[in-house]
């Protein structure tokens, strides 16, 4: 009997292993399901993917212009902070001398028998000492006085500049805080955009670049050749014409964010550079750029024009002719003449 229960008894402990290992697996299949990875991730259609990451490089482009004012704020706190810290060495250098003279009037006055006590103070290492013992300068002669009168106001100068040039510096390192932001927000859209883009074979790829919309969007031999010279013969003035043949020249340049030209340029960037190489002076962000000029219509629109598109301000482009921009639309596609209706339009500018 002993010898027949025990065949049982492990015959139902593999059965129980078995079921065991079966309600695991299942379990495992049913967590990897509802955590949304492996296999079990929905698999999303070509058209979907483009849909996505289309929104995420415009994500992408609103922390652009951030980083751009961001960097611009930067920037201009870096000029200002070397500009006080130049004041303040040209002060100082001067401070040295006029302590230097009354260094030889002290050596005079100690070989003659004594050390004017407003002279001490002068050339003492402790100015906040020196300023708050105004009253023994009362006690030094005229010469000496006027002297000592002219330290203590160089003093008081300096002291005032690395006051300004501290806050400067506050200013600068909180910038610098707001650009790595910006930049860890911009590079992790960028990824994701990337990583999905992966998913698509590269037949579906080059599919989706041959749509009839995409294919609209592309800049071709006529527009490149023949289009300059009409669009620049519509511009309102000479400096619109320079700015839309520069954007011409442009078109095929790589889209980077951040990035002014003259080889790579985003869209804000591009528009500035055309501009620049125009003789007008523009901000750097679309934020400001569509503040830089007169508002038009879009019905009045003219060659040169800049031209705004979502809601947030956070794209531009110039305005070509004939329904049409030349813009940087995003890392996948370079610098190129499309449609305004590509993007929902926003607003318009005529800076010149």
């Amino acid at each position: 009997m002993a010898a027949h229960r025990k065949p049982r008894q492990r015959s139902t402990g593999g059965s129980k292993a078995r079921t065991a290992a079966t309600i695991a697996l299942a379990g495992a299949a049913t967590a990897t399901g509802f955590d949304g990875t492996g296999h079990a991730e929905p698999q999303l259609s070509p058209a979907q993917v483009k849909a996505k990451v289309d929104e995420l490089y415009q994500e992408a482009e609103v922390a652009t212009e951030k980083y751009n004012g961001a960097k611009e704020k930067a920037d201009a706190a870096g000029q200002r902070l070397k500009d006080l810290q130049d004041q303040a060495a040209r002060k100082e250098e001067r401070l040295n001398s006029a302590r230097d003279a009354l260094g030889s009037v002290a050596a005079a006055q100690y070989r003659a028998g004594g050390l004017d006590p407003a002279v001490q103070l002068a050339l003492s290492d402790d100015p906040d000492r020196y300023l708050g013992n105004a009253e023994f300068v009362e006690r030094a002669g005229n010469r000496q006085n006027a002297a000592v009168a002219g330290v203590r106001r160089q003093l008081r100068e300096i002291e005032q500049l690395r006051g300004a040039a501290h806050i400067e510096l506050t200013s600068l390192k909180s910038r610098q805080t707001e650009l790595k932001q910006h930049k860890k927000t911009i590079t992790g859209k960028l990824g994701s955009a990337r990583q999905l883009l992966s998913r698509l074979g590269v037949q579906e790829r080059s599919r989706l670049g041959a749509s009839p919309d995409r294919a609209s969007r592309s800049a071709g031999p006529r527009d490149t050749l023949a289009a300059p010279g009409s669009a620049s013969a519509q511009a309102p003035n000479s400096r619109a014409a320079a700015a839309v043949s520069y954007a011409y020249q442009k078109l095929g340049s790589p889209y980077v964010w951040g990035a002014t030209g003259p080889n790579a340029f985003d869209c804000s960037g591009l528009v500035q550079a055309a501009y620049r190489a125009a003789g007008v002076a523009l901000p750097r962000t679309t934020y400001s750029q569509i503040a830089a000029g007169r508002r038009v219509s879009r019905s009045e629109l003219l060659p040169g024009d800049l031209v705004f598109f979502y809601a947030g301000i956070s794209h531009v482009g110039i305005y070509v002719g004939n329904g049409r921009m030349i813009h940087a639309p995003n890392p996948s596609v370079p610098v190129r003449v499309a449609p305004l209706d590509e993007m929902p339009f926003a607003g318009a500018t005529r800076v010149v």
